[in-house]
């Protein structure tokens, strides 16, 4: 199995904010295990799930403070980011890495992922 890397893209706001898109995928059944990226200096982060969660997929959005060890992060009603189908969620947490997590995907499974934050990765 190979590990996913994350896409930077960053970008310019009309008024000059910096602003990025962080991208795994796909993670599928043989790729599912996604690399953590240092998001220190961004702010009000969203993340979008978009694929195909066949049989007991699920993709959560982890972080951690350390890079070692990972804790599931919420939305702003404290709910955990653990999808099993495509979503966009608010993020709550500031945390110094990120990464999604797949669990149980089968064969058809094929699931990219997407973070939107303010600011760029220091």
């Amino acid at each position: 199995m190979a590990e996913v890397s994350c896409t930077q893209t960053q970008i310019t706001e009309l008024h000059g904010r910096g602003c990025i898109t962080l991208t795994w995928g796909a993670l599928t059944a043989a790729d599912l295990t996604a690399i953590a990226v240092k998001v220190a200096g961004l702010t009000d982060k969203s993340v979008q799930l978009q694929g195909t969660f066949a049989g007991s997929c699920a993709v959560a959005l982890h972080g951690s403070n350390d890079g070692t060890n990972y804790h599931l992060l919420t939305d702003p009603q404290g709910n955990d980011i653990t999808k099993t189908a495509s979503d966009l969620e608010a993020v709550s947490e500031a945390t110094l890495w990120i990464k999604p997590v797949m669990t149980a995907p089968d064969a058809t499974t094929s699931v990219v992922v997407t973070v939107f934050a303010k600011g760029i990765i220091v």
